[in-house]
C-alpha cells in the first residue's frame, strides 16, 4: 500500500483529536502514511436540535461512512457511542482503539451540592434518567455544540454532564468536578472508545487496522452492542451498557411511566457465549420496562 490511507472524520476538535491519535497509532505500527478528511455530519449541521428528535443513533456518521463507501476515504473513525448497533452495508469494524475513561462527569457542581430544583444541563435521555433516579427534584435543560461551547452553558448555580473521555481526549480533565461511577451511571454503550470502520472487502485495509485493534476493548464493546441491537434503540431511548471486569452492567428506562431498571451480568469471556447473555439480559430488561 504505496498511497496514503484517508481517515474520514467529523471536523469537531474532538473528533479530530481522536482521528489524530488512531493517525499515530497506524502510522506508528505499520508505517503508512496516514492523513484526515474531513466531513460534515447531519448532528453537526443540526447543532441546535435536541438528539433525540434528530432519529437517534447515525446523526453523526452517516455522512462520514459515506465518504469511505463512495471513495473519498478508506477508513472513518467515530466515537463507538455515536455508531448504531446495525452493521452499514458494505462495511465492517476492523478495529476497536483501547478504551479510554467511559464514565460521565458533571462540570460545575457536584451532585451533592446542586440546591433543591437545580438546573442540570445535558442532551442525553440516558443521563437525564439515570440522574433523575437519584435527584427527581433537579431541573433538566437541553445540551447542544461543541465541547467548548457546552463548557460555556453551564446554568447559574447547576451543571452540565459530559464524558470523560471527550475531556480527556482534549486534556481539559482539570474542568471535572464530579466523576459518576459506573456502578450507578452506567455509561452509553461504546463510551470512551474509537471504532473504526473500513470497506468489507478492502483486505489491504482490514489488515493494517488489525494492528490497532484492542482485544478486551472489542469484546467489550462487541457484547456491549449486542444488548442495544437486540432492543432495537438508539439513544433516543435512555438505555446504557457496559462491561467492565467481566460484568455487563445494563441500565433501561421508559419515559412514559418512569420505570427504570438496572442489572449486573457475570460474563464468561467468550464473545459468542456473552453476546448471547446480553441478548438475554437486554429482553429481560425491555420486559421489566414494559
Amino acid at each position: 500500500m504505496s498511497t496514503p490511507l484517508r481517515i474520514a472524520t467529523r471536523g469537531s476538535r474532538q473528533a479530530l483529536a481522536q482521528s489524530a491519535a488512531v493517525a499515530a497509532a497506524l502510522s506508528s505500527a505499520t508505517g503508512l502514511e496516514v492523513k484526515l478528511v474531513q466531513v460534515k455530519t447531519t448532528g453537526d449541521i443540526r447543532a441546535d436540535a435536541p438528539l433525540h428528535t434528530m432519529g437517534g443513533q447515525g446523526v453523526f456518521v452517516k455522512e462520514v461512512q459515506l465518504a469511505v463507501l463512495d471513495g473519498r476515504a478508506d477508513l472513518a473513525a467515530h466515537s463507538a457511542k455515536d455508531l448504531p448497533s446495525a452493521p452499514a452495508d458494505g462495511l465492517t469494524i476492523a478495529a476497536f482503539t483501547k478504551r479510554r475513561d467511559p464514565r460521565d462527569a458533571l462540570v460545575g457542581s457536584t451532585l451533592g451540592d446542586l440546591a433543591e430544583g437545580a438546573t442540570v444541563a445535558s442532551g442525553s435521555v440516558r443521563r437525564r434518567a439515570q440522574l433523575r433516579r437519584v435527584r427527581p427534584d433537579l431541573a433538566f435543560t437541553e445540551l447542544r455544540g461543541n465541547i467548548d461551547t457546552r463548557l460555556t452553558k453551564i446554568p447559574n448555580g447547576g451543571a452540565i454532564v459530559m464524558a470523560v473521555a471527550a475531556l480527556q481526549i482534549l486534556d481539559m480533565t482539570d474542568r471535572i468536578t464530579e466523576t459518576l461511577e459506573v456502578d450507578e451511571f452506567v455509561p452509553a454503550v461504546g463510551q470512551g472508545c474509537v471504532a473504526i470502520e473500513c470497506r468489507s472487502d478492502d483486505a489491504s485495509t482490514i489488515g493494517a487496522l488489525a494492528s490497532i485493534d484492542h482485544a478486551l476493548t472489542r469484546h467489550d464493546v462487541e457484547v456491549e452492542r449486542a444488548f442495544l441491537a437486540e432492543l432495537g434503540s438508539g439513544c433516543s431511548l435512555p438505555v446504557g451498557g457496559h462491561v467492565v471486569d467481566g460484568v455487563l452492567r445494563t441500565f433501561l428506562a421508559n419515559l412514559d411511566s418512569g420505570v427504570s431498571i438496572s442489572d449486573e451480568i457475570k460474563l464468561s469471556g467468550s464473545v459468542k457465549a456473552d453476546v448471547n447473555l446480553a441478548r438475554s439480559a437486554a429482553a429481560s430488561a425491555h420486559s421489566a420496562v414494559s
